[in-house]
């Protein structure tokens, strides 16, 4: 049943004999405006916000659309983000054009996960808002941060850090960009350290809590809990986990995986990695901004990378494809 289904999604595609991979941002890309294009031209995007606000009970469509100061906190963004990303995947869908893999980063894992059938659309939404709020709430404001560490090897900060209680390292962004997270003094303290050690820069993120930390174990606890209720189904796709860095297939793996990774390291650059050995030829960034693609060209320069995040973007992709 599921090759019959793999087979059926490649009959539909326009892309020739190329191995897509769809790429999801995570938190921070945000931004006011995000996905109003399409919620205008498309109406499975449209249905998706729709959707997405009746089961929420909140304003997503104003969060998204309209300027406001809700969409950069953590339990509207990443209802928000993920939303406007599943609603540009359908509509990149509609156009025919579908995934061989995908893969998220950090919160866009969970877009990835209903990218590749594992979720509904309306599930994945819901469990990112329950999972804002557990993150958002497990430790105090104030007392965990994260900083980048630009120019230095991951193996170098992985030494220092073992002498620093509380700090470990939250994502393998790509080659020179590793970020660090914890208790806030000690965030700070090892900064301080790893600039003496030969970091070109550490720079304190603007974030409201110590993501993808052992101390969010928590979190992910009571995130397991909510996964009780929700049906995961056979992937039609595989989709790479951030926290090991592997092709997953079996959905009964997704709850685990998700868990884990609330308070694990996101392994993108070695997600990236596998993907090319797997022989993606192109990734498609998907949602707001362009981090992933600018990652991509650190980690694979020779990789074709394209980005949608606006519906001049959806037509020109069809030019490019």
């Amino acid at each position: 049943m599921k090759e019959n289904k793999k087979e059926e999604i490649r009959d539909t595609e326009n892309t020739g004999s190329r191995k897509i991979a769809f790429l999801y941002p995570g938190q921070g890309s945000q931004k006011c405006g995000m996905g109003l294009d399409f919620y205008k031209n498309s109406p499975e995007a449209k249905k998706i916000y729709d959707q997405a606000e009746e089961a929420l009970g909140i304003p997503i469509r104003d969060i998204c659309f309209t300027e406001n100061e809700q969409i950069h906190i953590t339990e509207y963004t990443q209802p928000a983000l993920v939303t406007t990303c599943l609603a540009m995947t359908r509509a990149l869908e509609q156009q025919g054009i579908f995934p061989d893999l995908t893969a998220g980063l950090s919160l866009g894992e969970y877009a990835a996960v209903a990218a590749a059938g594992g979720l509904s659309d309306t599930d994945a939404i819901c469990l990112v808002r329950k999972r804002g709020l557990l993150m958002q709430n497990t430790i105090p404001a104030g007392e965990g941060a994260m900083s980048a560490v630009l120019g230095m090897e991951a193996e170098k900060i992985e030494k220092i850090l073992k002498q620093i209680p509380d700090v470990t390292i939250a994502n393998y962004n790509c080659p020179g960009q590793i970020v660090i997270t914890g208790r806030t003094e000690e965030v700070k303290k090892a900064g301080e350290q790893l600039k003496e050690a030969g970091a070109r820069r550490v720079l304190p993120l603007k974030v409201s809590g110590p993501f993808h930390s052992p101390l969010l174990a928590p979190a992910g606890e009571e995130l397991a809990k909510e996964m009780e209720r929700i049906k995961f189904r056979e992937l039609k796709v595989p989709y790479v986990a951030n926290a090991v860095a592997e092709k997953e297939t079996d959905a009964h793996k997704i709850p685990g995986l998700f868990v884990t990774g609330v308070s694990s390291p996101v392994k993108w650059q070695q997600s990236m990695e596998l993907m090319v050995k797997e022989g993606v030829d192109l990734f498609l960034e998907i949602g707001p901004g362009k981090t992933l693609s600018g990652f991509m060209k650190k980690i694979a320069p020779e990789a074709k990378v394209l980005s949608l995040s606006t519906w001049t973007d959806l037509e020109q992709l069809q030019k490019e494809l």
